[in-house]
């Protein structure tokens, strides 16, 4: 097993973005994405990376983006090392298998959400409120109960450390403009719906997921990473069971854990035990290969 990257220090590129997850460089007229495998939970960085975990989502985000071009065109330039302008040469063991080079696209200020399935955030506003983003619900939902329809439910986008915020339809057109609103919201529900059906052959329910779409040169496209167990809620789908929360193959395992701490999450994190560390690898792995059908 490989050791684990907690950062990257690339003293030939220009880094301009270090985020929960990603180191981002500029390179030239394009972006280099590094994942390293740290991760976060309730918006805090923990101080204990999870081993194998940037590139499991390099390869899940390598592996969508070509699944679903036939929707949405992607920002991936390439993944291989070799194919990276000279000054990333000397780097190229560590960027081999964790690193896309991506064209540099204008971020949406919104995060765009999906859900086909009421849980996490949703099921506790749900259970003050049937009506959920300007979401007019049914009575009497159970947790991790299917939506009559897939959702989109767009957030703010918060600085590090501070939370996103849910905003209804409306709130994002005075945003992006109505009939933005209305293109992006199709594309990202067209999304959710393609790769939903698949993950379902291979025995995952896909209960939500966030995009990431961004402009480049007056085309909407796909960015960032895509339907990964960072940015989805992955469920076992012989193990789904209404009225409860579900066991997981994303990090939800990890938030649980931690949920079940005297922890304000708020940073400091606390110390990850080994097992928890362990169990939350395998969980990203076995996504990996259920999806893929390969795993590293």
């Amino acid at each position: 097993m490989t050791t684990p990257v907690t950062q990257t220090q690339f003293s030939d590129l220009n880094l301009i973005h270090r985020g929960k997850v990603r180191d981002l460089y500029e390179v030239e007229d394009k972006l280099l994405m590094v994942a390293t495998d740290r991760i976060s939970a309730y918006d805090v960085v923990m101080d204990d990376p999870i081993p194998m975990k940037g590139e499991v989502l390099t390869k899940l985000s390598l592996f969508w983006f070509d699944y679903l071009k036939d929707i949405i065109p992607h920002h991936l330039i390439s993944a291989d090392p070799a194919e990276y302008p000279a000054v990333c040469a000397p780097y190229r063991e560590e960027l081999k298998g964790r690193s896309m080079l991506v064209k540099k696209a204008k971020p949406l200020p919104v995060e765009c959400i999906v859900r086909g399935y009421i849980s996490g955030s949703f099921w506790s506003a749900y259970k003050k409120n049937t009506t959920v983003c300007g979401f007019k619900l049914p009575e009497g939902m159970k947790e991790s109960e299917q939506f009559p329809q897939v959702l989109f439910t767009p957030s703010t986008k918060a600085e590090q450390g501070l939370h996103d915020e849910n905003i209804s339809l409306e709130q994002m057109e005075k945003i992006v403009g109505s009939a933005e609103t209305k293109k992006i919201a199709e594309i990202s529900i067209s999304l959710y719906e393609k790769a939903s059906t698949y993950a379902r052959s291979k025995g995952i329910i896909i209960a939500d997921t966030k995009f990431e779409l961004g402009w480049y040169e007056g085309e909407l496209m796909l960015i960032d990473e895509v339907l990964t167990a960072d940015s989805s809620r992955f469920w076992p789908e012989d193990d789904y069971e209404t009225g409860r929360g579900q066991a997981s193959f994303d990090k939800q395992f990890l938030r649980d854990y931690l949920s079940s701490l005297d922890w304000g999450k708020t940073p400091p994190p606390p110390k990850l035990p080994q097992e928890i560390i362990d169990k939350t690898s395998a969980r990203y792995l076995e996504a990996l290969e259920r999806i893929t059908g390969k795993g590293l």
